[in-house]
Order: C-alpha cells, then sequence, then structure tokens
C-alpha cells in the first residue's frame, strides 16, 4: 500500500508560512524547493522538527527541505495543499523574479527555465551512450531505421532547445508563453536559417549569419527582451483586442531584434564562457580537477548545484563535449565508497544497513542521502570523500576526460562519458578514477568512522 504523504504535506505547509507565502514549489531528487513570498518567516527549528523532514536550506532564493528520495510523492501533495494547480507548477512570476539579491534572481530564472527540461536531457544523453555502444560491438548501424528512430529520440531535447526554453522562459518572465516558443522556433525555422547563411539583410541592415540550434543563451534574452516588449505593448493596445494585437507587436519587434543583435551577442558570450572553462582545465587541468574532485558535494550541500547546469549545457551544445561534468560525476562515487566504508565499520545492524542503502542511492545518481546522515554526522568521513574525490578528479582532468551529453550519476554518467565518434580516453579514464574515488573515500571512511558516535 502507498504511503499517505498528506500529513507531512499539511505541516510542511503550514511551517512555511502557509499557502497564503508561497510562490511556486517543485522538487528535485530529495528536496522540496519552495520560492516564497517572505522567506523569512519559516522557522527553521520547527521546519526540522517535522517528522519526515532531513534538513533545511534557504539558497539561491529558494526554501529547500530536504524530504529523501521520495519527495516526488511528497511535492503533489504539498501542491495541493497550497492551492497550485498544475497549470502553473514550478512557475516563478516575473515580480518574484525581480526580487531579491542577483545571485537570487539568476538562480530563479534558471530554476524556471531549465530545470524543466533536465529529466529529457539526462534521458537523451544515456540513450546517445548506449547507441555508441551499439555502433562499437556491431550490434546496430548507425544507417539503420532504429538507430536512426531512437537518435532522433535522444537528440531533438537539444536541437529543438530554443523552442523549449522558450516555452518554460515565457512562464518565468509573466508573458505569453506560446509566443516566446515561436520566438526559439523562429530561430530554428528553417527558410530563414538557408536564407541567412546565403546572406540576407532587414532593410538594409545585414544579419549574422549563425546556427541556433542546441543553444540556449539566445532565447533566455530574447524571452526577457519579449516580456518587455508585450508589457509595453498591453499599456497602449485597448484589453478588448489584446489577445490579436499583443502577440503581433513582441513578433514583429522581437523576432528581427532577436537574429540582428540578441542572437549574435548570445552566441559571443557562450563562446566566452566555454573558452574560459576550457582555459582552466588546459592550464591548470589537474588544479581544477582536484578542487571540483573534492568540494563540488558542498555545492550540492548548500542546494546551489543547479547554477552550474546553464555551463554544463552550454559546453555541450557549444564544444560537443564539457570537461566540468566529467569531474563532477566521480563526487558520487566518492560518497558512495564512504557509504559502503561507513556501514562495513559500524557494528549496530541498523547503521550498517542505513550505509548500505545510502550507498545504492549513490550508486544510482543521489548523494544527499549520504551526506546528510553519515558525511555531516561524521564530519571525518566527509573529509574521507573530498580526498578521494580530489584524487580521481585531479587525475580524470589530467588525462581529459570529457563528457559528451547531460546524464544522470552514479551508474548512468556512464554512459555520457562515451564519445560519439569511438572510444576513448574520457570512457576508459572515468572508469578507473571512477573506481579510484569509490576505493580511496570508502577505506578512508573504514579508518575514520566511529561507530560509537
Amino acid at each position: 500500500m502507498a504511503k499517505d504523504y498528506t500529513q507531512l504535506a499539511k505541516d510542511v505547509v503550514a511551517a512555511v508560512g502557509g499557502k497564503e507565502n508561497i510562490v511556486s514549489v517543485t522538487n528535485c531528487m530529495t528536496r522540496l524547493r519552495f520560492v516564497l513570498k517572505d522567506d523569512s518567516i519559516p522557522n527553521e527549528d520547527e521546519v526540522k522538527a517535522i517528522n519526515g523532514v532531513k534538513g533545511v536550506m534557504n539558497q539561491g532564493g529558494q526554501y529547500q527541505i530536504i524530504i529523501g528520495t521520495n519527495v516526488s510523492n511528497v511535492t503533489p501533495k504539498v501542491r495541493e495543499i497550497a492551492g497550485i494547480s498544475a497549470e502553473n507548477e514550478g512557475a516563478v512570476k516575473i515580480d518574484k523574479v525581480g526580487q531579491g539579491s542577483l545571485w537570487d534572481r539568476f538562480f530563479k530564472v534558471i530554476s524556471g527555465c531549465i530545470m524543466p527540461m533536465i529529466g529529457p536531457m539526462i534521458a537523451g544523453g544515456i540513450i546517445k551512450g548506449i547507441l555508441t555502444l551499439c555502433t562499437t560491438f556491431g550490434v546496430l548501424s548507425s544507417t539503420s531505421g532504429a538507430y536512426q528512430l531512437w537518435y532522433a529520440a535522444a537528440d531533438a531535447v537539444l536541437y529543438f532547445m530554443p523552442v523549449i526554453v522558450g516555452f518554460s522562459a515565457g512562464k518565468v518572465f509573466g508573458c505569453n508563453q506560446y509566443v516566446t516558443a515561436t520566438i526559439g522556433a523562429a530561430f530554428l525555422y528553417p527558410n530563414l536559417v538557408t536564407a541567412v547563411g546565403e546572406g540576407v539583410d532587414f532593410f538594409g541592415i545585414p544579419v549574422v549569419a549563425a546556427t541556433y540550434s542546441n543553444t540556449l543563451f539566445p532565447v533566455l534574452l530574447a524571452s526577457f527582451f519579449a516580456s518587455l516588449v508585450e508589457k509595453g505593448a498591453k499599456k497602449i493596445v485597448p484589453e478588448m483586442v489584446q489577445l490579436m494585437l499583443v502577440p503581433v507587436i513582441v513578433l514583429l519587434i522581437t523576432v528581427p531584434v532577436s537574429w540582428l543583435a540578441i542572437g549574435p551577442v548570445m552566441n559571443m558570450l557562450s563562446n566566452a564562457i566555454s573558452s574560459a572553462v576550457m582555459w582552466l582545465f588546459d592550464v591548470a587541468p589537474v588544479l581544477a580537477g582536484v578542487a571540483l574532485g573534492a568540494f563540488w558535494q558542498m555545492v550540492v550541500l548548500l542546494g546551489l548545484h543547479s547554477a552550474m547546469i546553464p555551463i554544463i549545457i552550454n559546453n555541450i551544445t557549444t564544444l560537443g563535449a564539457d570537461p566540468l561534468n566529467a569531474v563532477l560525476g566521480l563526487t558520487v562515487w566518492a560518497l558512495a565508497g564512504v557509504s559502503l566504508g561507513y556501514a562495513l565499520k559500524m557494528r549496530d545492524p541498523e547503521k550498517r544497513a542505513e550505509g548500505i542503502t545510502d550507498m545504492t542511492t549513490c550508486l544510482f545518481g543521489v548523494t544527499e542521502p549520504t551526506i546528510y546522515s553519515i558525511a555531516l554526522p561524521q564530519f571525518k568521513c566527509f573529509m574521507a570523500a573530498w580526498v578521494g574525490g580530489g584524487i580521481a578528479g585531479g587525475i580524470l582532468a589530467a588525462l581529459g576526460g570529457k563528457c559528451y551529453s547531460m546524464a544522470g550519476d552514479g551508474f548512468f554518467r556512464i554512459p555520457a562519458m562515451i564519445n560519439p565518434a569511438g572510444i576513448d580516453i574520457s570512457f576508459y579514464g572515468f572508469i578507473v578514477t571512477m573506481l579510484i574515488a569509490f576505493a580511496v573515500s570508502g577505506i578512508l571512511a573504514y579508518i575514520l568512522a566511529d561507530p560509537e558516535k
């Protein structure tokens, strides 16, 4: 029988200030992520005292309540009690995006625009890895119908990213999301792309030839610009004809501005970000790998890890691969090793079972149970993960390991390390270094864990 989370949801909603204080609520693997009107209302001790709550974080413009891997079952109950309909779930209203620090506003935009498509992106990355294995070992031909259909399923979310992100961005920026999706589609419109490639101008202003499939930043800024145009248009267009005329004005202005200015500028920004990341890994790969491999899970602990997603996506779509995510994937294996080392050291059967369970969740990409039930209570175990992850990260970065698609963590990260051109050092290096992270962290955790604590 499925467990009833109604009481937990009622307690959580009441503790964060009631439904009147809730703007939106989403969830990641283990956390309820609230955007609150006033995040000073909740009493942290009261929230932590709720049966079923494992911890609280107030970071990045979100009030995050750690529930565990059952959070996806709790979220619908919370939405129901808070009166948040499926129509606007996950939405962050424009008046809330405009409040708080610059970092908080950025985080809210990223959460609203990008997080909804992470699931399909991860699925696509795993499918691409499997297809590469199939072609490498002769199971499938890249010209076969099965390969073509599955590859389309895997690649579509990246190719049509401007449309998908445009739709989400319209909701986040408080404007017509079907219009912003249309603006994203205009970036990909085949006849226009062909014409621009051959040379075309807009009333004498040349349109810069560019490819906007697999891009993220151009449509984000274009959608924000569209929201400003829509807001201005509604001030001058009579209400009775706004439904028809406002989208006309928004599209007539935004699409040319996007192709003439926003797209080229944001493409340059994308390339600059990718170049900066690659420069760091070219100049000091071992240092970058050690730092990220050791301390990335501290960023996860603070609930700020989603802010790195745009950089990772940008590197994959701009360069075809990303060294950051390759190293970050090792930190999960380090915590899995910590869980096993802890379990082997414990004499209490319940603690031992908890360690094995936490290791299993790590291997499937969820680290928060290990962080909150082992690494923080026994902080030396967290330090063991830093050492194991840092050593492994430094080695993989020195080898030039790269991640070729968005994917999950743990076992699900392995297919993403396969180069579409053929298995190379990224794959072999990741297999070796993930075992190093697991073994080193596990041995140190076994030595450092305290059975009596």
